[in-house]
């Protein structure tokens, strides 16, 4: 089988390996025997005693801390799932490189994880080409699989055949994190529109919010990351739609709408003051991250759930820091609106190379199966009781920040399902500001912006999407960095449309009616 290289831009996550391998044997009958000298018997012999051999896994996923856990809860998952465990993490940074030499070679292992919706759309082109498995019929079997939300395994189906297994997240979890000791300071409240957000990020970067009588902070920290750093989330408040809109009764994409336009504006506003690090299409997560953590940045946008893990680095630099959380801000019709993910964090796909047979891969799902159970659902997420977690009126709460993260996070980052799916303990914030994010999550969705093209799978944005998408990645970034206009960027969009965009809008409106 021919194997089509997926190209895919570099990041950091998590990568994960197990490695399986065969178990138990069938039952084999029994001879015949006469029962008497008359009447001639039919004997079944005693089944062979089961074979107890712990399985062997390999699961390939991505790496969002920044050490390799211990093997602490490897053992104990062994145990509960009576398997052997074999982890291989690498850096989120760079994982998809990794994911794209690995699948190059047909060296995927039996389990492996992609990043991101958008890793997942650009694998469709493999699956496709049938180098992973349709596990959809065989999810009646495993009782637990059968739980998976079908709105979710919709969204990831591909020609309405199901390949993967999710990871769930919060839809609507996006908002700002901030530096609340910084605002109380300063006078400032919680920003209800995008005029006061911009406000804000100047406020933290002009007026001295730590007190050092020097000019060494700024508003916001972000990442070259369109879509899961702050623009995005930005956009969405502006009014933009989630990837794709109706315009003139027909789906257009999300830049040929004015709202996109107004958030490049808006951006390109804050980095021309200096309320943004300048060089934020080349800054990476993780030092995005370390910009707030380290007391420079006063403003996060993307999940406010990492609000719990920013505080606990932040507070070791800063003892005083006070972090809070904010979702509600208005665009400038005086709407609220939140970007949506489709229900989905991650998918773990299994490959043909590495799972022969149906029986190979029905030996990996029973695996998955049991990581769905309470028991082993919170080990994966919470670790060890009384160790890692206590648990107090049927809920977790994480008996220390940092000892949770380094030995329990990375495999937290590879569960399957969701809270009410897996039936695992929902948490105890640890601090105020982690409720919050758990209230004004729920909150969002009723104000959620779906994508309408979640579903849909158009064959040319298959086949040329990530390079088209690049070119409008590179004019956005350019036009906030000033070294394109907006005519610049309209004659970018006309590239975008004469190499395949225009075919793309076609045909998802063609499946749309």
């Amino acid at each position: 089988m021919k194997r089509n290289l997926v190209t895919i831009p570099l990041s950091v996550l998590l990568v994960s390996s197990f490695a399986l391998a065969a178990c138990g044997d069938k039952e084999t009958p029994a001879s015949t025997t006469a029962a008497s000298s008359s009447v001639a018997a039919t004997t079944t012999a005693a089944p062979k005693p089961t074979d107890n051999t712990p399985t062997a896994i390999t699961i390939m996923a991505p790496l969002n801390t920044a050490q390799t856990p211990p093997d602490t809860i490897i053992k104990e998952l062994e145990k509960l799932t009576n398997t052997k465990l074999t982890y291989q993490f690498f850096p989120a940074d760079t994982y998809e490189e990794k994911l794209n030499t690995t699948f190059a070679t047909g060296a995927l292992p039996q389990a492996t994880y992609l990043k991101n919706q958008a890793t997942f759309i650009q694998m469709k082109s493999a699956i496709r080409d049938g180098q992973f498995w349709e596990i959809g019929p065989l999810l009646k079997d495993f009782p637990n699989l059968s739980k998976l939300k079908s709105t979710t395994n919709d969204n990831t189906k591909v020609d309405g055949k199901l390949y993967s297994l999710y990871r769930g997240v919060d839809i609507a979890r996006q908002g700002l994190i901030y530096r609340k000791d910084w605002a109380d300071k300063l006078g400032l409240k919680p920003p209800a529109n995008l005029d006061e957000l911009f406000a804000m990020a100047k406020a933290f970067t002009e007026n001295d919010p730590d007190g050092n009588g020097k000019k060494d902070t700024i508003g916001l920290t972000d990442r070259n990351d369109l879509i899961y750093g702050a623009f995005k989330t930005v956009a969405a408040w502006q009014g933009t739609p989630n990837n794709w809109g109706t315009k003139d009764g027909k789906l257009a994409p999300e830049f040929m709408f004015p709202q996109y336009v107004a958030t490049m504006d808006y951006f390109k506003k804050m980095r021309d003051g200096g309320y943004i690090n300048k060089d934020f299409a080349a800054t990476s997560k993780t030092d995005q991250q370390k910009l707030f953590t380290s007391g420079t940045a006063g403003m996060y946008i993307g999940a406010m759930t990492d609000v719990s893990t920013l505080n606990k680095d932040l507070v070791k630099n800063v003892p005083t820091a006070v972090v809070d959380v904010h979702s509600m801000v208005a665009g400038p019709d005086g709407k609220f609106a939140a970007w949506a993910l489709p229900g989905y964090a991650n998918v773990v796909l299994f490959p043909k190379s590495s799972n022969k047979t149906e029986a190979d891969l029905r030996k990996v799902l029973a695996y998955f199966d049991k990581m769905m159970t309470p028991e082993v659902a919170n080990m994966a997420n919470w670790g060890i009781k009384d160790v890692n977690y206590s648990v107090t009126d049927n809920k977790a709460k994480k008996l220390d920040e940092e000892k949770w993260t380094r030995e329990v996070k990375p495999f937290t980052d590879a569960a399957i399902g969701d809270e009410d799916t897996s039936g695992r303990f929902l948490g105890i914030p640890t601090i105020p500001a982690q409720g919050k994010a758990d209230e004004l999550k729920i909150a969002n969705l009723k104000f959620a912006v779906q994508d309408p093209v979640a579903a849909l799978d158009s064959k040319t944005n298959l086949e040329k999407g990530v390079q088209l998408q690049a070119v409008i990645v590179d004019a956005t970034n350019k036009y906030i960095y000033g070294t394109l206009d907006k005519a610049g960027f309209d004659k970018a969009v006309e590239d975008w449309k004469s190499r395949g965009g225009s075919k793309i809008i076609e045909e998802y409106n063609a499946l749309k009616k």
